[in-house]
């Protein structure tokens, strides 16, 4: 656990929080499609991400949910920490979105570390602006883009993210994750096939 903390958050922490981090943190590898966070449970530990991707989304009142943003290695959830320290209950859920290694955190360690490191505070101040860009980010998607400018945006994302042009997954997680429906998604992604800007295979989508 102490090479992969170096490797990911050596340059951002002293060496004496490295080791504080290393250890109090309870190191997890977690596969692909596991709920992390559930909305309404109280969190008590809040994660660093050492490899792996997560997805955090909002749900509505009718179980619906919207993506907010991805987390990837040395990353970890502005939302999370706000429910750690407020000691209030989830708003989100979370889920793997790959296979992922990630450190978690004890909320104590969050107020006594942001008196005594610079960096953790300076890391925690960070994080809740990457946060809070990508979710203005997608409220301007949403208000401002038509749905094929959406979906083109998020299969970039997905490249992005996994670092392949290869996306497995299928239209009603699309359409789960951009918050519409399998039919409109479908049709949108013919489209775009029909363009030349992906082509439609079985079990994946292959961004051209």
């Amino acid at each position: 656990m102490n090479k992969a903390l170096q490797l990911h958050y050596g340059s951002q922490f002293e060496q004496a929080l490295l080791e504080e981090i290393n250890q109090v943190a309870t190191f997890m590898e977690v596969p692909e499609g596991q709920d992390l966070i559930r909305p309404g449970q109280f969190i008590k530990s809040m994660p660093l991400l050492l490899s792996g991707s997560i997805k955090i989304m909002r749900p509505d009142a009718d179980g619906e949910e919207l993506l907010l943003y991805h987390l990837e290695k040395g990353d970890t959830c502005a939302m999370t920490m706000t429910c750690c320290m407020g000691n209030t209950k989830s708003e989100i859920h979370a889920v793997t979105e790959t296979p992922t290694k990630l450190l978690m955190i004890p909320i104590g360690k969050m107020e006594e570390w942001s008196r005594k490191y610079k960096t953790w505070r300076n890391f925690v101040f960070a994080s809740y602006h990457a946060r809070m860009m990508e979710m203005l980010e997608s409220i301007d998607n949403i208000a401002f883009n038509n749905m094929d400018e959406r979906l083109e945006n998020y299969l970039n994302n997905k490249i992005e993210l996994l670092n392949s042009k290869h996306i497995y997954t299928t239209h009603k997680e699309i359409a789960a994750d951009l918050h519409t429906s399998r039919v409109v998604i479908s049709r949108l992604l013919k489209k775009m096939e029909k363009d030349l800007k992906i082509k439609l295979h079985r079990s994946f989508i292959e961004v051209l």
